[in-house]
């Protein structure tokens, strides 16, 4: 019996092994996003993380720039711009440049978050979107300057006593859609009071209660607006999917890893080969949290892999699921490439 899956979209954080220097990540990265785009899948979106030895996305509208023109009809966006860390301006600046260089196929993903470690959001934000406690509390005024600045007609702007308009790009024809994102229920609510998309990051939590608990919210919450008249959301999740179940698995072992050192507080490293992996001894509490982790991501062979993101998009009564493909390399894979991943989404897509 054929599964009928939602519609599929992926997510990258553009991870970084340690057999790979930065080009070699984001050569890899551009040809999960090629493959993604002859697949069919519907967008392609990349993260904000920052100083982090296993994460190249540093830079969200520079990596767009570059996916945009390695690819032909896939949508392009941001999961997420983390809008504390930057001018409104320079966004609104950078999204309404990539949807006139990719029009109609552009979405600006806004999130809260850091991104990062204290030190490194104190260098982010010096100078740029104020000091973090301003940067937070003007989240909600900040969305607004965004939306406002990249519409066509731009906005007028009063300082001391003088009016002018103010525009993201000269003469827009289109606008990149605006989603916000989050993992608590803050965003849920404010995406709801302004009548945005919004995705809840079920690829980081994995709290099946969470995600229910703010995607209930938002949907209740929602107030129709001009951009949009009814309540829209996805689930994203992390997947590793292999011809078999137990190479899924140890495909998925590196990443598995990483999150159990963020988790943890441990040193974090590029991502180890397959093979590195299995060799790390983990004691009882670690493998608990790991298996923890591996039983909330989709890991497994074609079909069972297929059923669970069928069953994910069910629960959730989503339309769209984004996929983080997360399965890592056997040593000796060639550095700029990245297969496991590109053959996830081969596997899920059918």
């Amino acid at each position: 019996m054929t599964t009928q899956l939602p519609t599929l979209s992926v997510l990258d954080l553009v991870p970084v092994r340690g057999d790979q220097s930065s080009a070699q990540a984001l050569a890899a990265t551009l040809e999960v996003a090629r493959a993604a785009d002859a697949l069919g899948y519907h967008r392609y979106w990349v993260a904000e993380h920052h100083n982090m030895p296993a994460v190249a996305a540093t830079n969200p509208p520079v990596l767009l720039a570059m996916i945009g023109s390695a690819t032909s009809r896939i949508r392009v966006g941001s999961g997420g711009v983390m809008l504390p860390n930057h001018a409104p301006l320079v966004v609104a600046e950078q999204f309404a440049l990539l949807e006139a260089a990719f029009p109609g196929r552009v979405d600006l993903g806004i999130g809260r978050a850091p991104g990062t470690d204290p030190i490194t959001s104190y260098a982010l934000r010096h100078g740029a979107g104020g000091v973090d406690d301003q940067a937070v509390t003007r989240f909600p005024q900040y969305v607004d300057d965004v939306l406002a600045m990249m519409d066509t007609d731009g906005v007028a702007v009063s300082v001391a006593g003088r009016t002018q308009a103010l525009r993201a790009t000269p003469a827009a024809d289109s606008v990149a859609a605006v989603w916000l994102l989050g993992s608590s229920d803050y965003s849920a609510r404010l995406a709801a009071e302004k009548g945005l998309p919004y995705v809840f990051a079920h690829h980081f939590s994995g709290d099946e209660r969470a995600t229910a608990d703010a995607v209930r919210l938002y949907r209740e919450s929602f107030r129709p607006s001009e951009l949009l008249a009814e309540p829209r959301t996805f689930l994203t999740v992390n997947a590793s999917v292999a011809e078999d179940a137990d190479e899924a698995y140890r495909l998925a072992l590196p990443q598995l890893l990483t999150m159990l050192a963020l988790r943890t507080g441990a040193p974090l490293r590029p991502l180890a080969s397959v093979e590195e992996a299995e060799k790390v001894d983990l004691g009882a509490g670690q493998q608990e949290i790991v298996d923890a982790m591996a039983s909330r991501w989709v890991i497994g062979a074609r079909d069972e892999a297929r059923r669970r993101v069928a069953d994910l998009a069910a629960r959730f009564a989503v339309d769209e699921v984004m996929v983080n493909p997360v399965a890592g390399a056997h040593e000796g894979t060639e550095p700029g490439s990245a297969p496991a991943r590109v053959d996830t989404l081969r596997l899920l897509a059918g």
